[in-house]
């Protein structure tokens, strides 16, 4: 194992008593393994969620650069959204 170090960490009674149990049904071979493999998910969702706020940041960048949408008629949006909603909701009640 590369250039390992120490720290303390503070868990509560619950996570203490399954990292435990990982150990003891032999699913590990330390505490520290068990820390290890959560750390290298964190990184992985982490990374993951980074990711996702940079595709979304440049979706809104081509979004603005894209121009205007132009003028909106919201009294004819509202009147659209009710009727699709209405009609999802009849095909729901009608078991479509």
């Amino acid at each position: 194992m590369a250039n390992v170090e120490k720290v303390s960490i503070a868990l509560t009674s619950e996570q203490l008593a399954a990292l435990r149990a990982a150990v003891d049904a032999g699913e590990y071979a330390t505490n520290s393994e068990v820390v290890r493999e959560a750390l290298r998910d964190w990184q992985l969702k982490r990374a993951l969620q980074q990711d996702n706020v940079r595709r979304l940041r440049q979706l809104w960048q081509d979004g603005l650069a894209s121009g205007s949408a132009g003028e909106l008629d919201m009294a004819a949006l509202r009147l659209e959204a009710r009727a699709r909603l209405a009609g999802a909701t009849k095909a729901a009640l009608d078991g479509e």
